[in-house]
């Protein structure tokens, strides 16, 4: 093997890495892929031959350019989807790109991507994180990468660095609990929410929706109507009854490894992917992304194919 094909080599056996690692930061899988042809770029222009650890040399590339894009993310401030409301409060958060596949279908791209059982709950939240405070968190708590290492990326000192991943460890502990390790029982309260909005039936909604139960409707720019954040067991199952006619097209999906469910009307037109987070049996949150742009660009041939 000569010298540019060792070095091919050994990118490659860094990517799947570096896919997880940029996901987490953007929450995108295109923006993703950017992050990783940008850093093969850097890293085919560089000599690397002193380099001890090569793997996390090309994560602090990968983890800059992600800090770089969300920097300008924020700058044009496309988060969030809506303007802030009249207290002053932020509008709902966008949804990531979900990883979606069939349940008992093994995927072994997407079980690096989702190692550590990043939930689509949590990338939402993660939604909401200065992109320092994403990094910080991303990096150390999800990655392992010491805060000294962190801190020369975003400028901080570790003592800092170590403040910002704290800080948004708290924000995501409060927002994102853990879902049930166990994927029947999350299955088995997804099938109930399902089959209750099916007979409008109110009572078996609220008796598996979480009394705090939230969920957050992303519909991207053509349906903004669409993009809400609804809070509490009575009104989250006045909602589920009357998106109760789209029940019977909702396919079983696994969104970021946990029980979700693709809908796919009669004409083959996806029309959501919805996430559900459940904890000890009920329901505590659903992520809705309905956007037709952004569910056009998702290779659903798996699910419209029974």
């Amino acid at each position: 093997m000569d010298g540019e094909s060792s070095r091919t080599a050994l990118f490659e056996e860094h990517r799947p890495h570096l896919r997880a690692v940029a996901y987490r930061m953007l929450g995108s899988i295109s923006e993703a892929e950017d992050a990783l042809q940008e850093a093969w770029l850097r890293y085919d222009r560089t000599d690397t031959a002193g380099v001890d650890n090569l793997g996390g040399w090309l994560t602090t590339v990968v983890s800059r350019v992600c800090l770089n894009l969300l920097r300008t993310r924020a700058q044009r401030r496309e988060e969030p989807l809506e303007p802030a409301g009249p207290g002053g409060e932020p509008g709902p958060p966008r949804i990531p790109d979900p990883l979606l596949r069939r349940e008992g279908v093994v995927d072994p791209e997407q079980e690096v991507m989702l190692a550590d059982s990043v939930g689509l709950a949590l990338m939402v939240v993660m939604e909401s994180l200065s992109p320092a405070e994403r990094v910080a968190f991303v990096l150390h708590d999800l990655f392992a990468v010491p805060f000294e290492e962190i801190a020369p990326l975003i400028e901080k000192t570790a003592a800092a660095t170590r403040q910002l991943a704290s800080r948004a460890r708290r924000k995501v502990q409060g927002q994102a609990p853990a879902p049930d390790p166990d994927l029947g029982r999350q299955r088995a309260a997804v099938d109930a929410f399902f089959a209750a909005a099916r007979n409008g039936d109110l009572d078996a909604l609220l008796a598996v929706l979480d009394p705090d139960v939230v969920l957050r409707s992303d519909g991207g720019a053509l349906l903004a109507r669409h993009t809400v954040v609804l809070s509490g067991a009575g009104t989250v199952a006045g909602q589920a009854v009357l998106w109760g006619t789209l029940s019977p097209f909702a396919r079983p999906a696994l969104v970021n490894g946990t029980a979700g469910a693709v809908v796919i009307g009669d004409n083959g037109r996806p029309l959501s992917v919805m996430a559900f987070t459940v904890v000890d049996g009920a329901i505590v949150a659903i992520d809705v992304l309905t956007d037709p742009e952004r569910l056009a660009g998702l290779d659903l041939t798996d699910f419209r194919n029974g």
